[in-house]
C-alpha cells in the first residue's frame, strides 16, 4: 500500500535505435508497456510523416477486418477469441520470430486478406444476382397463379354483372399496353364491340399497399380497378438481406394516358411490373407457369450452394479475424510510435519519453537486445535527458482490488506526480460511509451476496464480451462486495435487519409487564442491572428496546446526526493532514507553515473541538452529576443510592429538611448552580447536560460565556480557541502572499545586479511580477474564503450520513408495517399478496434506487468535502506505449 500512497517515480530518457532495428526495438517494448513517447516532431501534419504509408496500409487492413466481421455477422458467427492478450503476444513473439521484418509481415497480411475479401465480394455480388433473379421468378409465378386465380373465379362474375346491367367488359392482359380494337373481320354481336381492358399486373410492398392504392385512385381520379393478393411467403430484399412483405396488383384501364401514370407510379413505389401472355390462352398460362417453376428450382438449388459456399468462407474467416485484427492493431502501434521519433542523423532514429524509473534498464536491455538480433554494428543508446523535464505523468501500480477506486479517484481528476493519492484512503472510507448511510443487515447481506458473485464469476467475467454496465459492475466487484460487507456491519451496530431489531444477546431494558403481553402506552422500561455496570451495557451495537420505544426517533436522530459530525471533521481533518504531507514531500515550507499549519489550527480550535466535547458528553456520568445538584429526603429510600458516584453526607437539617447527595441543606429557593458542588460556572455549575449546538454557536456569538459547561474552565479555554481560529485566517490569507513578493523583490534586485542590459528589461518583468503577485493575492484569498467556510458548509454536508440513514430505516418501516403487518391478521391470501408488495417495493426502492442514491451521496462526499482540502486533480494520466491496452481497449 505504500507504492499506492504515491505515484511511480519517472524518468525522462533519449532512445536512440537504428532505423532497420526500429520495428523489433519498438515490439519489443510494447510487451513491456513502460514507456510513454513525447511527439518530437509536433510541427509535421500525420500527412507528412515518416511512416504514413505504412499507417494507411494498417488502416486498410482494419477496413478489411471489418469487413469480414461484417459479414460473419450476417451469419449469427461469433469471432473466435485468440486467447488473452498476454497469451497472444507470447505466441506472436514465437511464431514470428525474426524471420519477418514489420513490412514483411503487412505484406503478407496484405496479400492473404486481399485474396478472401476478393472472393468474399465476388460471392457476394453473385448472390445478389442470384437472389434479385430468384425473386423476380418467385414473384413471376405469384403473378401468374394470382391473375390466373382471378380470371378464372372473378372476372366471370363481374362478366356476368356487367351482361345483367347491358354492359359489356371482357378482362384481358397484354403486355403491359392496351390490347387495341378487336380483330377486324371477326364477327360478334354489338356489345362485343367495346375495346377490351389493358391491365397492368405486379408485386408492390405490403407497407406501400395503401399509400400505392391511394395515389392511383388519385392519378386516374377513379377511371381503373385495382386488386391485391398478398403473397404469403416473405421474400429477401437483394440489397439489406432483410425479409419484405409483398403482394400483388392487378390494374383494369382503359386509356393510354391512364396507362402512362400508372408506370409512372409503378415506377415511383419501386412495384415490379411484369407482362403476361392473354389469360384466354390456358396452354400458354400453363406451359410458363411450368417452365417458370423449373427455374425457379434451378435458381434456388444454385443460391443455397453460394450460400453454403460464403458460409464456409465466413466461418473460417471467424476463426482468425480477430487474431488478425490484433496483429494489425501491434502493427499500427508500432509505426504510430516511430512517426514520433526524429531522424536527426541517417539511418538513425531518436525518440524521447516517460519510462517507469525501476524499468529503465528492462528498457535498455530490450532495445540491446533487437540490435544484436540484427546483427547491426551501429551501437543504440538508451539514457537519461538532463532537466528541465516536462511535466511528469502519473502511474499507480494497481491490482483488481484497487483498480476500481482508482478509477473512481480518476473519474474526478488524476493525481499530481508524486501528490499523495486520495484512493489509497477512499478503499477503506468510500465502503464505510456508504454503510453508514445504508446501514441494514438484510439489505446488506444481499448486496454482499451480490458482490460475492460476482467475486466467483470472475475468471468467466475477464474473458467475456461484457456490455457497458456488465464491464461496470464487474470492475467494481471488490467494492459492491465490501460496500455490501460495510452495510451489515452499520445495520449490526443500528441493530436494524428490514427495520425490525435483532434480540441477539438479551435486551438490557425490560417494561413492566412486556411478558404477559401487557405493556400500557407511556410505560418507561428499567435496566435489567446496575446502571454503568457491565452487565447493563448490550454487548454489540444498540439495544433492541429501543426499537420498540415512543422515543426510538429521538434517540437514533441524536446518535446518527452526532455520528455523522464525527465522521466528517475526521475525514475533512485527515485530508487537511494530507496537504500537510505534500508540502513537506515537496520541500514547500509556505505551504506548510502558512497554509497547512493555519488550517489545521482552524479547524482543531473549533470542529476539533466539537468532537471532543462529543465524546465528553456520551463519557461523563450525567446520572451521578444531576444527582448531585438534586434536593433528597434522607429518611427516604432514594438516599444512599448507588447512581452518586461520590459519597454520601448528610447535611444539618437547617434548611427545608432536604439534602443534596454531597451535604447541602436545600432551601427550596435554591437554583441548580448553587446545590451543584463543581463550581463550573454558568446556570449549569457542571450537573447539567449541555445542548452541544447551543455551546457551539455561543463560542462565537457569546464569548467567555457558557450557560451549561461541561469541565472547569471551558470558558477560558473556548476563548483562547477562538482567538487562534480569528488569528490563523489573517495568517492564511496574507502571509504566503506577503513572502513571495519578498522572494520576487529579492529575485528582481538580483536580476538588476548582472548587467545593464538586464536591468534594462527588469522593469517589463517587474510589472509581470507584479502582475503575477495580483493574481497570487487572488488565489490566496480564494484559498482562504474556500477553506473557511468549507469547513462550516462541509461539516453540514455531512448530516446527509444522518439523513439518508434515517431516510432508509424509515422506509423499511413503512413498507413493513403497510404492506405486511397490515395483512397478516386478515387472512393466507392477504398475506401472500401483502408479501409479494413488500419484496417488489423493498427491492425497486430499498435495493435498487436507495443503493444508487447512498451511492452518489457517498461519491459526492469523497470528491468534494474530501478531496478539496488537498487534491488538485491537474495531474496527466500515464498512457504508456503498450500492446496489452490496446488489444484490451479495442476488444471493449
Amino acid at each position: 500500500m505504500a507504492k499506492w500512497f504515491r505515484s511511480e517515480p519517472m524518468e525522462y530518457i533519449s532512445l536512440i535505435v537504428n532505423e532497420d532495428a526500429a520495428h523489433g526495438c519498438l515490439a519489443d517494448l510494447g510487451k513491456l508497456g513502460v514507456i510513454q513517447f513525447t511527439d518530437l516532431n509536433p510541427d509535421l501534419t500525420p500527412f507528412q510523416r515518416r511512416y504514413v504509408s505504412y499507417v494507411k496500409r494498417c488502416d486498410e487492413l482494419e477496413r478489411k477486418l471489418r469487413y469480414f466481421g461484417a459479414e460473419c455477422d450476417k451469419f449469427g458467427l461469433e469471432l473466435e477469441s485468440a486467447g488473452t492478450a498476454d497469451t497472444f503476444l507470447d505466441q506472436s513473439a514465437l511464431t514470428n520470430g525474426d524471420d519477418k521484418t514489420g513490412a514483411q509481415l503487412l505484406e503478407a497480411l496484405e496479400v492473404e486478406l486481399e485474396g478472401y475479401e476478393t472472393q468474399l465480394r465476388e460471392l457476394n455480388s453473385y448472390s445478389e444476382k442470384l437472389t434479385l433473379e430468384y425473386n423476380e421468378k418467385v414473384e413471376l409465378q405469384e403473378v401468374l397463379e394470382k391473375s390466373r386465380r382471378f380470371f378464372m373465379t372473378d372476372a366471370p362474375r363481374l362478366a356476368v354483372s356487367e351482361l345483367t346491367t347491358g354492359g359489356s367488359r371482357t378482362a384481358g392482359g397484354g403486355n403491359d399496353r392496351a390490347t387495341g380494337l378487336l380483330d377486324e373481320g371477326e364477327e360478334v354481336d354489338g356489345r362485343d364491340m367495346d375495346m377490351r381492358f389493358s391491365s397492368i399486373t405486379g408485386v408492390v410492398s405490403t407497407e406501400e399497399k395503401a399509400r400505392f392504392e391511394r395515389m392511383i385512385f388519385r392519378a386516374t381520379r377513379g377511371n381503373c380497378y385495382v386488386r391485391f393478393a398478398p403473397i404469403k411467403q416473405p421474400i429477401t430484399d437483394p440489397e439489406t438481406g432483410q425479409m419484405t412483405e409483398k403482394c400483388v396488383f392487378i390494374i383494369f384501364y382503359k386509356s393510354v394516358s391512364i396507362e402512362n401514370k400508372l408506370k409512372k407510379i409503378c415506377d415511383a413505389f419501386s412495384a415490379h411490373r411484369y407482362s403476361l401472355p392473354d389469360m384466354d390462352d390456358a396452354p400458354t398460362v400453363d406451359r410458363m407457369l411450368t417452365e417458370n417453376a423449373q427455374e425457379l428450382v434451378d435458381s434456388r438449388t444454385v443460391l443455397l450452394k453460394n450460400q453454403d459456399t460464403r458460409f464456409r468462407l465466413c466461418q473460417m474467416l471467424s476463426q482468425h479475424t480477430e487474431r488478425w485484427t490484433w496483429t494489425v492493431l501491434r502493427e499500427k502501434a508500432i509505426y504510430h510510435s516511430l512517426n514520433q521519433f526524429k531522424a536527426d542523423v541517417s539511418g538513425m532514429l531518436r525518440g524521447e519519453g516517460w519510462v517507469i524509473a525501476e524499468s529503465v534498464d528492462e528498457v535498455r536491455e530490450s532495445v540491446n537486445k533487437a540490435h544484436a538480433n540484427m546483427d547491426l554494428s551501429m551501437p543504440s543508446l538508451v539514457d537519461h535527458v538532463p532537466k528541465p523535464w516536462p511535466t511528469p505523468p502519473t502511474h499507480f501500480v494497481t491490482n483488481k482490488f484497487t483498480y476500481g477506486y482508482q478509477e473512481f479517484v480518476n473519474t474526478y481528476g488524476i493525481p499530481r506526480y508524486r501528490e499523495a493519492n486520495p484512493a489509497l484512503f477512499t478503499a477503506a472510507t468510500f465502503p464505510f460511509l456508504f454503510g453508514v448511510m445504508y446501514g441494514d443487515v438484510g439489505h446488506g447481506l444481499f448486496l454482499f451476496l451480490s458482490g460475492l458473485y460476482l467475486l466467483y464469476n470472475e475468471k468467466a467475467n475477464d474473458n467475456a464480451r461484457l456490455g457497458e454496465m456488465a464491464a461496470g459492475l464487474h470492475s467494481g466487484r471488490y467494492m459492491i462486495a465490501m460496500m455490501g460487507f460495510f452495510a451489515v456491519y452499520a445495520g449490526l451496530i443500528y441493530n436494524d435487519c428490514f427495520s425490525l431489531g435483532l434480540n441477539l444477546f438479551g435486551s438490557r431494558w425490560a417494561f413492566d409487564g412486556q411478558d404477559a403481553g401487557e405493556v400500557e402506552n407511556g410505560a418507561v422500561a428499567e435496566p435489567t442491572a446496575e446502571y454503568g455496570s457491565a452487565e447493563s451495557v448490550y454487548p454489540f451495537g444498540l439495544d433492541p428496546m429501543w426499537h420498540v420505544s415512543a422515543n426510538e426517533l429521538l434517540f437514533f436522530n441524536s446518535f446518527k446526526m452526532k455520528l455523522s459530525v464525527i465522521f466528517g471533521i475526521i475525514q475533512m481533518f485527515a485530508g487537511t493532514c494530507l496537504k500537510g504531507l505534500n508540502a513537506i514531500y515537496f520541500g514547500e515550507k509556505l505551504d506548510f507553515f502558512f497554509e497547512f499549519l493555519p488550517m489545521v489550527a482552524f479547524a482543531s480550535s473549533l470542529f476539533v473541538y466539537m468532537v471532543i466535547l462529543i465524546f465528553m458528553k456520551w463519557s461523563i456520568d450525567w446520572n451521578s452529576r444531576m444527582l448531585s445538584a438534586t434536593c433528597i429526603d434522607p429518611a427516604s429510600s432514594g438516599w444512599g443510592s448507588s447512581d452518586y458516584a461520590g459519597e454520601w453526607v448528610q447535611c444539618d437539617g437547617n434548611g427545608d429538611g432536604t439534602c443534596t447527595p454531597w451535604g447541602y441543606d436545600c432551601t427550596g429557593a435554591d437554583d441548580t448552580a448553587t446545590k451543584c458542588p463543581l463550581n463550573y460556572g454558568g446556570s449549569g455549575d457542571g450537573c447539567q447536560p449541555p445542548n452541544l449546538i447551543t455551546t457551539l454557536i455561543n463560542i462565537a456569538l457569546q464569548p467567555g460565556n457558557v450557560d451549561e459547561p461541561m469541565y472547569y474552565g471551558q470558558a477560558g479555554i473556548q476563548n483562547i480557541l477562538l482567538l487562534i481560529a480569528f488569528a490563523s485566517v489573517p495568517i492564511l490569507l496574507l502571509a504566503k502572499p506577503y513572502l513571495l513578493s519578498k522572494q520576487h523583490e529579492d529575485q528582481r534586485e538580483v536580476a538588476h545586479a548582472v548587467d545593464d542590459e538586464e536591468a534594462a528589461h527588469g522593469d517589463d518583468h517587474g510589472e509581470d511580477e507584479e502582475h503575477g503577485f495580483g493574481e497570487i493575492v487572488i488565489h490566496q484569498a480564494i484559498e482562504t474564503i474556500e477553506f473557511v467556510l468549507g469547513m462550516v458548509s462541509n461539516t453540514a454536508s455531512y448530516l446527509r450520513l444522518w439523513a439518508l440513514s434515517l431516510a432508509h430505516s424509515e422506509l423499511a418501516t413503512v413498507f413493513w408495517e403497510k404492506a405486511m403487518l397490515s395483512t397478516l391478521n386478515i387472512n393466507w391470501f392477504a398475506a401472500y399478496i401483502g408479501f409479494g408488495i413488500f419484496a417488489g417495493v423493498t427491492f425497486g426502492v430499498l435495493l435498487m434506487m436507495d443503493v444508487l442514491e447512498c451511492f452518489l451521496h457517498a461519491l459526492r462526499l469523497h470528491w468534494v468535502e474530501f478531496q478539496n482540502k488537498f487534491f488538485y486533480a491537474d495531474g496527466i494520466r500515464f498512457s504508456p506505449y503498450s500492446f496489452k491496452q490496446i488489444i484490451t481497449d479495442s476488444s471493449s
